[in-house]
């Protein structure tokens, strides 16, 4: 079977958008992609545009969006919404450089403790454990 517009199956479309059948229902339900009519045969039929559409949900989850963000910008999609898509990344960007601060201070802590069990000698309490104990 060729894929003409409208002309995939719902397994056809998984393969071709790089997921499964059930993520397809899930962004379904969730809103972010429109369920098709069935045809005369009861099946639903997907195109080139519905694969478009779970790509560019997978590229924006893996820039750190959530799905309620990636509705967001789903709506944002027709290109006239430039600035309030910028607003957009500008936060998503700011959330970023946040979860990096803390994964820089959770590294320092990591090799601060795992630095004094190597120094820690005679002693029975393990400092590591100790120090995620306190409280």
């Amino acid at each position: 079977m060729e894929n003409h517009p409208e002309n995939l199956t719902i397994g056809a479309f998984a393969l071709a958008a790089g997921v499964s059948v059930e993520t397809i229902r899930f962004y379904q339900r969730k809103g972010l992609l429109p369920e098709p009519d069935r045809s005369y045969g009861g099946i639903r039929r997907y195109g080139e545009s519905d694969v478009a559409r779970v790509k560019f949900v997978k590229s924006a989850k893996r820039m750190g969006f959530s799905l309620e963000e990636v509705a967001g910008l789903l709506k944002l999609e027709d290109g006239t919404h430039c600035d309030e898509a910028r607003v957009l990344a500008e936060q998503k960007l700011i959330d970023v450089r946040e979860k990096l601060g803390d994964l820089r201070r959770i590294e320092s802590a990591l090799a601060h403790l795992i630095n004094d069990c190597c120094a820690s000698h005679g002693t029975i309490t393990c400092p590591m454990i100790a120090a995620l104990q306190a409280p």
